[in-house]
């Protein structure tokens, strides 16, 4: 089940942090960077951004997975943040999650996403969803990252 989440639940916030720590630090290992913005994140900082958090519970309640947008600029929306259990990879998850951005924001014209350019996973999760790289550029001595537009599909 896909539910918007509130950064103003004290154990909500707990869970973010912890499945955004389990899937970065993956994403660091595979990309050779370990100063990822969510993996520097504490419950305060994740209690104030401002960003909105999509979360896919099991049927547990349990949060395995969540993504999180901002609108940067007007006519965009970023997926800032795509994360994951590992216990729960290959199931489709993350593609719920995108799925649901996409749709929640019909009258959004690009949408915008960012991963380590060895982050083969991600970046074949995003072609698949119609994003295309837009632009690569170092953000340390020897690690890329790929920025993705996905524009609306103009309607006849």
């Amino acid at each position: 089940m896909i539910t918007k989440l509130s950064l103003k639940d004290d154990d909500m916030i707990d869970q973010i942090w912890w499945l955004q720590h389990i899937a970065y630090r993956l994403e660091a290992e595979k990309i050779g960077f370990y100063d990822i913005p969510p993996l520097l994140d504490t419950h305060e900082t994740l209690k104030n951004c401002d960003e909105i958090f999509y979360g896919y519970l099991n049927e547990n309640g349990e949060l395995i997975g969540a993504v999180a947008t901002q609108s940067e600029t007007p006519g965009s929306l970023t997926l800032m943040r795509m994360m994951v259990h590992p216990d729960h990879f290959r199931k489709g998850i993350a593609g719920s999650l995108i799925r649901h951005v996409l749709e929640d924001h019909p009258d959004i014209p690009l949408f915008i996403v960012s991963t380590g350019a060895k982050n083969e996973p991600a970046v074949n999760l995003y072609l698949k969803y119609g994003f295309v790289p837009f632009d690569t550029f170092e953000v340390a001595p020897g690690v890329e990252l790929t920025t993705f537009h996905r524009r609306a599909e103009k309607s006849a």
